[in-house]
């Protein structure tokens, strides 16, 4: 035999040798594998369906969604504990409180690669340094969407929603959010203070402003205001600047403006709750949401601007280009972020409680 031959001969008897140790030897622990269904919390609207129908399609995994209109309502479905959660999208400040309540995981980042993606003004929030438990979904503003044949100019300041001589001309034409910070927090805004005031006086003469206001309130509401835009019902809306520029796609009469006094500025954040069944398929979810044309679908859905930077390249340009969407400098100086206001935290809730109890 010569060595050409002898090499053949024993690689294969090694061979043989090395498959029949692995048949024999116990099987290794598996890798992560993906679930069949993946169950997201998320806000009304808020994401383009198709993107389910692709994700399912590529990882065969089914998504099925709920919807919640609240931070404050996502955050007392889980202290209540509910458990069957795999995503959920709380707001900037919500993330904040969850931490520290310990209900969210911990993202494994290897899981998440897309995250370079992210725009770098988001990558290090103050609710969540690092992005250690979230990653930025969506941003926008909140102020008011209005009828534009209804209005001369812009309602470009809290006072049509506030001022007794100018909101009592719309009594019965428009909504206020459905939401203790937001609705607290325009009266702030109106009166002068932070939206993130702690002083009890500052607070008790915003809950007194809100409830002079009420009787010319049409409803309290975070899910269909922008509906009752399009169907004549309202003329004007307190509501977040994407649903507003989602309805005006149909109803070109519906614009969008921020107060001239301040407004918030917000971001929506992909979550895991520490309860999840399914942690690593949401990682993957994740994932696919921070690709830049899935980042870029998702905006030209929802009409709010993108913390993925990556997207950038794919979003519609009237969107890019519309400083409602992507307000200038000058204007993102005067809006706030909400922050958790630790002990007052039970007062707004007091507060809110009482303008709704509160007789028309």
């Amino acid at each position: 035999m010569n060595k050409h031959m002898k090499a053949i001969a024993i690689g294969l008897v090694t061979g043989w040798l090395a498959v029949s140790s692995v048949a024999c030897a116990p099987a290794g622990p598996a890798g992560p594998t993906l679930a069949k269904e993946l169950h997201v919390y998320n806000w009304s609207e808020y994401i383009d369906p198709q993107i389910y129908a692709d994700f399912e399609k590529e990882f065969s995994v089914h998504v099925v969604e709920d919807t919640f209109a609240s931070n404050e309502e996502l955050l007392a479905k889980l202290q209540a504990g509910a458990t069957g959660y795999d995503v959920i999208v709380p707001s900037d400040y919500m993330v904040k409180i969850m931490i520290e309540q310990g209900l969210l995981a911990k993202l494994n980042h290897e899981n998440v690669p897309n995250i370079k993606n992210i725009d770098p003004k988001f990558a290090d929030p103050p609710y969540d340094p690092g992005l250690v438990h979230c990653v930025p979904y969506q941003w926008g503003t909140t102020g008011i969407g209005y009828n534009t044949e209804a209005f001369e100019e812009p309602p470009d300041s809290w006072a049509y929603l506030f001022d007794p001589e100018v909101a009592s001309l719309y009594a019965g034409k428009f909504t206020m959010l459905n939401d203790s910070r937001e609705g607290i927090g325009a009266a702030l805004k109106y009166l002068g203070y932070s939206l993130n005031s702690t002083d009890e006086a500052q607070l008790m003469e915003a809950r007194d402003l809100l409830i002079r206001q009420k009787p010319w309130v049409y409803a309290y509401d975070s899910e269909q205001y922008e509906d009752l835009l399009s169907a004549d019902e309202i003329v004007m809306g307190h509501g977040w600047s994407g649903d507003f520029f989602m309805a005006a796609v149909e109803d070109e009469r519906i614009w969008y403006a921020i107060p001239r006094e301040g407004a918030t500025i917000w971001a929506d954040n992909l979550c895991i709750p520490k309860t999840a069944p399914n942690k690593y398929t949401a990682e993957v979810f994740i994932n696919y949401l921070l690709r830049p044309e899935v980042g870029a679908k998702i905006s030209n859905f929802t009409w709010y601007a993108s913390p993925n930077a990556a997207a950038t390249e794919f979003i519609d340009p009237e969107i890019l280009e519309d400083p409602a969407i992507y307000p200038p400098a000058e204007v993102m100086e005067r809006l706030e972020w909400i922050e958790d206001v630790g002990e007052a935290t039970p007062l707004y809730e007091r507060i809110w409680t009482e303008i709704k109890a509160a007789g028309p």
